[in-house]
């Protein structure tokens, strides 16, 4: 987990991760938001409707936006204050995904970051873009 503080942050900053979406996260997501939509939890009803299996919940996907501002991108002093995020492209069981956000703004006044964060799946195909506002506590 970085531990940056505020004078840490410059411009262009950028920092990434990635991580492979599994079955179990798909049922720990499933029970925990109780979103019991057959396009994601019946790989049929998914392939009747023209995908080759069961889509991974956006809500999922995007929750990796909170690993990158709460583990990375500011990190152990973030507050997560703002997120606009929009779905480019559907993600499967198995897809591994890079994370990335890049500073592109610093509002020193208020210790606060605007970051630009993409997430790309294995074939580097975007799926998901995001605008993220995140306080730093120090």
């Amino acid at each position: 987990m970085n531990e940056f503080v505020f004078s840490d942050f410059h411009i262009d900053m950028t920092q990434s991760f990635e991580r492979t979406i599994t079955a179990e996260m798909m049922d720990k997501f499933r029970e925990i938001s109780g979103d019991d939509n057959p396009m994601h939890c019946d790989g049929e009803f998914a392939k009747e409707s023209g995908f080759p299996d069961r889509l991974v919940y956006g809500m999922l996907t995007a929750s990796l936006y909170s690993t990158l501002v709460g583990v990375y991108l500011p990190g152990k002093y973030a507050l997560f204050q703002e997120i606009e995020t929009n779905f480019r492209n559907p993600v499967f069981i198995g897809d591994t995904l890079t994370v990335t956000g890049t500073v592109v703004e610093l509002k020193e006044k208020f210790k606060r970051l605007i970051i630009k964060a993409v997430i790309k799946n294995q074939n580097g195909k975007t799926v998901s873009k995001a605008t993220i506002k995140a306080g730093v506590l120090r």
